[in-house]
C-alpha cells in the first residue's frame, strides 16, 4: 500500500491545492517500509489527483480539501483522510493503527464570490509579501471584462476581513494584496488560472434519475446541493436531462472567467 501526504517542514500541509510536496510511504505489513519526498507537478486539484494516481497512490492524508479535489480523488479511486494536523509521519502512523479519523475537511468557501473556492484552482503557489501571515482588511470591486459588476464590499458597507496568504482568497486576490500598503488602491486583471481555474471537465457527471431522490423536480439551470461520500454538502448546477439522467456540474460558477478588481487595503488588523 502506499500512503500520500499533504507534505511541509515534517507537517501536515493544511491546504491540499495549495501544497508543494508529498510525502510518499511505502507500508508493507502494516508497516511503513521506506518514504520519499515528492514534488507536487501541476496545479489545481485534477492535477494533483492525477499525479497521485500516476504514483499508484492507495490513500491521502490532508488537512483541508474542497469538494471537487474529492470527487477527482473519487475518481481514481483514492481513499481520502482529511482533516488531519501536525506531524506527518505521526498521522500515517496512527492512520495504520486505525486511530485517525476522516473528518472530511472542506475548504469551505462558498459564500462571498471573492473567497476561494474548493472548486476553483486553489493550486496557485502561495503569495510573497510583506502582508503574507496577517490579518487584512479590504475593499473591492469585482467585475467581469465587460464592465458588469459581479461583486463588491462597497456596496455592503464593510470591507472583507481575511489571512492573506492562508489560502482563503482566490490566488490573484491573495497576491495583489501581499505586497499593498495601508490605504493603497491597485487594479489588477486575473486570469483563470489566478482566480477559479479553468471549468473542469472531471467535475461534470450524470446521475440516474432513479437513484436520486427528488431529482424528478429538478430543471435544467438550477443550482442544487448534493451529498459527498462523507455527507457533506456541495453546490451543483443542473445542465442537463433527459428521461434516465441528470447531468449536473459541480464547477464554480466563475470557473473559466478573467476577472478584474479594484483593491483598497484599509486595514492591517495584526
Amino acid at each position: 500500500m502506499k500512503i500520500a501526504v499533504t507534505y511541509e517542514n515534517g507537517n501536515v500541509f493544511q491546504h491540499f491545492g495549495y501544497t508543494d510536496e508529498f510525502k510518499i510511504y511505502e507500508v508493507e505489513d502494516g508497516k511503513v517500509a521506506g518514504t520519499k519526498i515528492v514534488a507536487a507537478e501541476g496545479n489545481g486539484h485534477s492535477a494533483l489527483a492525477g499525479l497521485l494516481n500516476d504514483l499508484k497512490i492507495d490513500v491521502l492524508i490532508c488537512g483541508g480539501i474542497g469538494a471537487g479535489a474529492q470527487s477527482a480523488l473519487e475518481e481514481h479511486g483514492i481513499k481520502l483522510c482529511a482533516g488531519a494536523e501536525g506531524s506527518a509521519d505521526e498521522a500515517v502512523e496512527a492512520y495504520l493503527r486505525g486511530e485517525l479519523e476522516n473528518k472530511g475537511a472542506n475548504c469551505d468557501h462558498h459564500g462571498e464570490h471573492m473567497e476561494c473556492d474548493k472548486d476553483s484552482s486553489c493550486g496557485e503557489r502561495a503569495p510573497k509579501g510583506k502582508n503574507v501571515g496577517k490579518v487584512v482588511r479590504a475593499h473591492y470591486r469585482g467585475t467581469f471584462n465587460d464592465g458588469t459588476q459581479f461583486d463588491s464590499s462597497y456596496d455592503r458597507g464593510e470591507p472583507l476581513e481575511f489571512v492573506c496568504g492562508a489560502g482563503q482568497m482566490i490566488a490573484g486576490f491573495d497576491a495583489a494584496v501581499a505586497e499593498m500598503n495601508v490605504g493603497d488602491i491597485v487594479d489588477v486583471h486575473l486570469m483563470p488560472s489566478e482566480a477559479y481555474g479553468e471549468s473542469d471537465p472531471a467535475a461534470i457527471f450524470s446521475v440516474e434519475i432513479a437513484e436520486l431522490p427528488g431529482a424528478e423536480g429538478i430543471s435544467v439551470g438550477q443550482q442544487v446541493y448534493l451529498q459527498n461520500q462523507y455527507g457533506q454538502p456541495f453546490p451543483v448546477k443542473v445542465i442537463a436531462k433527459d428521461d434516465r439522467l441528470i447531468t449536473f456540474d459541480a464547477n464554480h460558477e466563475m470557473a473559466g472567467k478573467e476577472l478584474n478588481f479594484r483593491i483598497e487595503l484599509v486595514e492591517i488588523v495584526k
